[in-house]
């Protein structure tokens, strides 16, 4: 669980970051929870689109992602969903949160 303090230093990184990914009418599939966790190992923060098709809203997409993948939910704006989770390779810079 994170603070606020640290939700609103990852939402400052955001704000600088395009959306790696975007979910549309399938919904949240098998392979883009593979795609998900391999994102979170690769860059801890991202962004992911939600198209206008697809029929959850980004906060159920959210919702859906934080049970699978137990991560964190920085932030959710219009069609643009922030997710974070720390990542367990060595090799990459890691967020130090406050």
């Amino acid at each position: 669980m994170i603070t606020t303090k640290q939700r609103a230093q990852l939402r400052s990184l955001a704000n600088v970051i395009d959306p790696v990914m975007q979910i549309g009418k399938d919904g949240i599939t098998e392979n883009s929870l593979i795609q998900i966790n391999g994102l979170f190992e690769a860059r801890e923060l991202f962004k992911i689109n939600i198209l206008k098709n697809c029929d959850l809203s980004p906060k159920e997409i959210a919702n859906q992602i934080q049970k699978e993948t137990n991560c964190e939910i920085v932030q959710c704006i219009g069609s643009k969903v922030v997710l974070y989770r720390k990542s367990t390779k060595k090799k990459i810079k890691h967020i130090e949160l406050i």
